[in-house]
């Protein structure tokens, strides 16, 4: 009985305190926030921003980016910085295009909730109603498992699982099909961020709507928001004239190496887009899904994605702040007292974006790059929501995001930046390793002998790999993708019984622990 008088006593005071708030024209208690804005200030955190960006390109030599930021449905600034392409002149407007990565995130779950409005779908719509195939390992799971669970990233499925059968150039079906066989976390009491399991939903909803994702969110967002450089499909963002290229940084310089295609995790990673169609999308979420007098998303359908549906980030001590996830939106507390909602995108081969928003201030910030992360973005965006909040700038973000960035830049595996050792054990006659291999996850690798030497392949892929001897019954291989940058060498240790390998674990592939391929 105890608990439920404490219960009613607190529901009762917090009811008095928000009549007594509204009586005196203050905010409930829940929406106060610790640290008032004085008039002007956020005027005066604009006026800096400029000064801001230009330091950081300075400091950085990143070669373009585009910020927009956004108050009450007003754009009060919009600019392009730097050029689309090192070593050419075609500048960054506001109308630039650039892939997004992950912020394509929130904006899909946007789609989403306009979907939730039209009443096609709900946030709690079970995964079997509608993509029956869609299964995980853990029926039960599998059974309960709704669009929700995915876009909060609370499935069970391990941290970005799928991505590495994207990098081998599996197709999307496969890949989500492929995930059935991965082991899973505690379901809805782990947090795991996941790329497809997050496009499953995306493309659930999709399939309600009965168009493919790419043309459902022209038609439930990009154009009622006139978001005209906006896309979902790579091949419109190569098309256009005025777009970014990526970059990687090559010692001291910036280069366009590589072209990253998210296609298959679309809802994920997919979005290109200008930062002007960004701020306009801002100010739709910021109007709790209105836009210029337009009801585009029903408030009701919004508010669940914006608000906690996981623990992202769990506090080491009690004096420390958790982080939460919403449906495709980071959801936490800054130091003020002020709810702040935000994503960030990134591609190792070349792209970089963040927007952080704060609605008790009405205000948010978008800041596009076509670098690789360095914590660029989010040291503009930080720095200019410190100067809304305090004043002033509070830590030295654009010192601290690159360091916490770089490890995600570091080669992978346990060989990298070494070389073979001098007192390599020889290897067997390269017939006692070919063969094909089969791994429920990841499908077969055939390892054949090529040019007196031996390739790995993974079949139904283009994907072939080189190997080089190590030691003994080691080989090694040199990934280069999204998930491992230049200089990443991943070990290939072949156990051998009798004249033939009876199987082989390749590094790279192990890092869920399911990397390890048996003789068919």
């Amino acid at each position: 009985m105890a608990p439920r008088i404490l219960a009613a006593a607190a529901a009762l005071a917090l009811t008095a305190a928000t009549a007594a708030a509204l009586a005196n024209d203050l905010p409930p208690p829940a929406q106060t926030a610790g640290v008032a804005i004085p008039e002007g200030q956020i005027g005066k955190a604009v006026e800096a921003l400029d000064g801001i960006i230009e330091k950081s390109m300075k400091e950085h030599g990143v070669p373009g980016l585009a910020v927009a930021v956004v108050r009450k449905d007003e754009v009060l600034f919009a600019r392009g910085y730097g050029v689309r392409k090192a070593g050419e002149e075609a500048v960054v407007d506001t109308d630039t295009a650039f892939q997004l990565a992950s912020l394509s995130k929130p904006v899909g779950a946007t789609v989403v909730a306009q979907q939730v409005s039209q009443g096609t779908v709900g946030w709690d719509t079970p995964m079997t109603d509608i993509l029956p195939w869609f299964k995980l390992s853990n029926p039960q799971s599998t059974a309960l498992l709704t669009i929700g669970d995915l876009y909060a990233h609370r499935s069970g499925l391990p941290d970005h699982a799928g991505d590495d059968l994207e990098d081998l150039g599996y197709p999307q079906k496969v890949i989500l099909e492929q995930l059935r066989y991965l082991k899973l976390g505690a379901f809805r009491l782990q947090y795991a961020y996941t790329n497809f399991g997050l496009t499953a939903a995306a493309e659930a909803v999709a399939s309600v709507a009965g168009k493919d994702w790419a043309t459902l969110s022209e038609d439930a967002i990009y154009r009622p928001l006139g978001m005209n450089s906006t896309s979902s499909r790579l091949s419109d963002f190569l098309a256009r004239d005025n777009r970014a290229f990526g970059h990687m940084r090559n010692g001291n310089h910036w280069e366009v190496l590589y072209q990253r295609d998210p296609d298959a995790q679309s809802p994920a990673g997919g979005v290109s887009a200008s930062v002007n169609d960004m701020a306009t999308w801002l100010r739709m979420v910021l109007g709790n899904g209105e836009y210029d007098g337009r009801r585009i998303v029903d408030a009701a359908a919004l508010m669940p994605a914006l608000s906690p549906q996981s623990v992202s980030g769990r506090p080491e001590t009690p004096a420390a702040r958790a982080s939460f996830y919403g449906y495709g939106f980071g959801v936490g507390v800054s130091p003020a007292g002020r709810v702040m909602i935000s994503h960030s995108g990134a591609f190792a081969l070349g792209a970089a974006t963040n927007f952080i928003m704060i609605p008790s201030a009405d205000i948010g910030i978008v800041v596009l790059t076509n670098a690789q992360p360095i914590g660029l973005a989010e040291g503009i965006s930080m720095s200019f929501m410190d100067l809304v909040q305090y004043g002033e700038i509070q830590r030295d973000w654009l010192a601290m995001y690159p360091v916490a960035f770089a490890p995600m830049l570091a080669p992978f595996g346990e060989y990298a930046g070494k070389e073979a050792p001098a007192d390599a054990k020889p290897a067997r006659t390269l017939a006692s390793y070919t063969g094909t291999f089969a791994n429920d996850y990841f499908g077969n690798l055939v390892v054949e002998e090529a040019d007196g030497g031996l390739v790995m392949k993974v079949e139904g892929t283009s994907s072939s790999f080189p190997l080089q001897h190590w030691s003994g019954d080691e080989f090694v291989f040199y990934p280069l993708n999204e998930n491992a940058m230049s200089g990443s060498i991943s070990s290939v240790q072949f156990s051998v019984d009798g004249a033939l390998a009876k199987d082989v674990r390749v590094e790279y592939f192990d890092q869920l622990k399911d990397g390890t391929f048996v003789r068919k």
